[in-house]
């Protein structure tokens, strides 16, 4: 599946949620309506010790997507920040930013919870 992630700051989030989904086979990306100057450093450190390269990964505008150019656009939970665009699932994860490594660890893990359930849906379609 071609999967975007969208949330504000494309710097947490929806930068675990594209480096989780590419690693289980997926094409995805992800953005921010106002995104921010780098990867969090926990979310970088959190993906590379899962083996994820975290290389040319950069917080980018939700501008530049088209929601049609992806199967399903997913919110990460932006709330009144969410961009005009399609967005065919809120996760309405809580953001970890500014937070203890752990909160990137539970994010992630459910994270990878709901990418797992993407593929059951997808596969009995």
């Amino acid at each position: 599946m071609k999967l975007l992630f969208v949330c504000v700051g494309n710097s947490c989030r929806s930068q675990m949620a594209e480096g989780l989904a590419r690693s289980m086979g997926h094409e995805a990306s992800s953005a921010g309506t106002h995104p921010g100057p780098e990867i969090a450093p926990h979310a970088a450190t959190l993906l590379e010790s899962r083996g994820i390269s975290t290389e040319g990964m950069v917080p980018k505008n939700v501008d530049g997507f088209k929601a049609e150019d992806f199967d399903m656009v997913i919110s990460m939970g932006c709330g009144v920040h969410c961009p005009s665009m399609r967005i065919d699932d809120d996760w309405e994860l809580e953001d970890p930013h500014g937070g203890l490594y752990e909160r990137y660890e539970t994010t992630a893990a459910e994270i990878e919870r709901r990418l797992k359930l993407i593929e059951v849906h997808s596969s009995s379609d």
